[in-house]
């Protein structure tokens, strides 16, 4: 498109002239020749370029470039003056004006100048765009956006950080920790540190305490400012509010799977909560539990979930093994060492270097191993089975056992410090019949599990088989459940789960001692004292146990007059 340039002055040769020459220059020209008529036309038509003679009737050429920039207009003026002077060209650059010309005008300084004009508009123009689009973005994200120089001054902010930081257009060019009482200046530490070490930076869920939200709650990421040629000239932090998911996650105090771990019972959201805080912590970790409750799982959360994750995670059984080869398994042994050391062999002490060792059945390790153990959680090293050379390590043991640990001490059967360096963080795993609200989560899962591994569409399980799995003993926990449902979709050919299709322990099961589910018989009134009873008189997880909502519940009390009976 033509480039639509105009031309005011009050001398009908002087625009006769300019006209002439950039028409031969493929321009498209208008022309004014007083103030007002000017005005009309930039209000009518986007020039890309303006001339203006300094001295026009009853105004000036500097009234003409005070009315482009009132109007906001991003449109180059250059000023014409048959008397330059100082104070009328300075007054003009002040106001923003381009460059200015005198008369008489030669085509060549023209053409150069009205080019250069042009060109600089078209700068100002695709920098418009790009900070007109910067906007844009920085106004749709829900974030607060900062940016900041190497002297950590405050660049750039969006409507965002008013509302979350306390931030203002005003703190714009200020050194960003000058800025309003910013909370615990976590925000300032965070920002530091990417600008000296110029790499991205991450803190997660801080408290903010800003002073008007005391109970804020966010996430915090900078990342330093490097253009493509290398060079760093700031940082930019985003702040992400999470104060509302914080408080659903403290009100309801329930997440149903963390790291292959079902479960929402209130005893589970424990265990979550320990294994969070547990997994960057290189302290020993006890895993206590009956056979089936999931201590493996909890031993790859912990690993998984922690700054070892990248290394490797060393199982080993020790009620499978004897003395001797667990011995050498755990710490290696030499080249004829014994009967049947051919070559050395590395232990597993030694292949969880830098990662985590999950010793399970802890309790059944002998007096010797018991020692040999105790020697290295205290010093790191140990020495290979026919070897006096010392292994350092750096090791994360986790044990588990599902037997009382305590007890066996009394007993003299394991040793009393060896127990104390292992139970340093102790996560105690509830057996299945102490949280029966997450049964129809676990029924769920491994019904998703198997249609998937044995390739059928099962939808569910039975009232019946309900009632079953709600009262039955589970002295297997877990892994019993989860080898019931593998052997009741292997012989089910239906769509639905039935006791039929059941291992013959729990076919078996004497269902006249179990409590009924909600129905029409008693209005579920039998269903809710035995609910009752089992959580202690808790309403809500009563509700959960036989499926109903919490009003129901409520109601249902009210109802059948239930409260005056427990």
């Amino acid at each position: 498109m033509k480039a639509k340039l105009l031309v005011i002055d009050d001398e009908e040769g002087i625009r006769f002239t300019f006209k002439r020459f950039l028409l031969d220059e493929g321009y498209a020209v208008a022309t004014a020749n007083n103030f007002d008529e000017a005005l009309a036309k930039i209000t009518e038509t986007d020039f890309d370029l303006i001339f203006a003679d300094i001295i026009l009737q009853g105004k000036t050429g500097v009234d003409v470039l005070r009315g482009v920039r009132e109007r906001n207009l991003n449109c180059p003026v250059i000023m014409i003056t048959g008397y330059p002077n100082i104070e009328s060209a300075s007054e003009a650059m002040r106001l923003g004006a381009f460059d200015y010309i005198t008369k008489p005008v030669q085509k060549e300084t023209l053409l150069h100048v009205a080019n250069m004009a042009l060109q600089h508009k078209a700068i100002t123009d695709e920098k418009e765009k790009y900070r007109s689009n910067l906007e844009a973005i920085f106004r749709s994200v829900h974030d607060a956006i900062i940016t900041v120089d190497k002297e950590l001054v405050v660049l750039e902010i969006n409507e965002m950080a008013k509302n979350i930081c306390g931030f203002s257009r005003e703190d714009i060019g200020r050194v960003f920790s000058s800025s309003p009482e910013m909370c615990n200046r976590k925000c300032l530490e965070v920002l530091t540190r990417t600008i000296k070490q110029k790499e991205p930076m991450e803190e997660n869920r801080l408290e903010c305490q800003i002073h008007n939200r005391p109970q804020q709650v966010v996430t915090l990421t900078a990342s330093p400012l490097i253009d493509s040629k290398g060079i760093f000239s700031g940082a930019v932090m985003v702040v992400r509010d999470e104060t509302r998911l914080a408080n659903l996650e403290q009100d309801l105090k329930e997440r149903q799977q963390f790291h292959n771990i079902i479960g929402k019972s209130e005893q589970m959201q424990k265990v979550f909560s320990l294994v969070e805080a547990l997994a960057d912590v290189q302290t020993t970790v006890l895993i206590t539990g009956e056979s089936g409750t999931g201590k493996e799982l909890v031993a790859e959360a912990l690993h998984y979930n922690g700054t070892r994750s990248s290394k490797p995670l060393v199982k080993v059984n020790c009620s499978a093994l004897s003395e001797n080869l667990l011995e050498s398994e755990l710490f290696g042994h030499v080249k004829g060492a014994f009967t049947g050391a051919v070559k050395d062999k590395i232990g597993r002490f030694q292949r969880a270097d830098g990662g985590t060792i999950f010793l399970d059945e802890i309790a059944d390790i002998s007096q010797g191993i018991q020692l040999r153990l105790l020697r290295v959680l205290q010093d790191m090293e140990f020495e290979c089975v026919g070897d006096s050379v010392p292994v350092k390590v750096d090791v994360r043991v986790v044990a588990a056992t599902n037997q009382n640990l305590k007890e066996k001490v009394r007993l003299g059967k394991f040793r009393e410090d060896l127990y104390y360096r292992l139970k340093v963080v102790e996560i105690p795993l509830p057996a299945l019949r102490e949280k029966l609200e997450d049964m129809p989560l676990l029924v769920d899962y491994f019904l998703k599990k198997f249609n998937k591994k044995l390739n059928k569409e099962i939808r569910g399980i039975s009232i019946d088989v309900q009632r079953i799995f709600m009262n039955y003993n589970w002295s297997g926990n877990v892994r019993e459940l989860e080898h019931a449902l593998e052997h009741a979709y292997i012989v089910c050919h239906q769509n639905t789960i039935t006791v039929d299709d059941l291992p013959l322990e729990l076919k078996s099961f004497n269902e006249t001692t179990a409590p009924a589910l909600m129905g029409k018989e008693d209005n579920g009134a039998e269903a809710i004292r035995n609910a009752l009873e089992k959580t202690a008189g808790n309403k809500a997880k009563a509700a959960r146990l036989i499926g109903i909502s919490r009003q129901t519940i409520y109601r249902k009390i009210k109802e059948l007059k239930i409260r005056d009976e427990i």
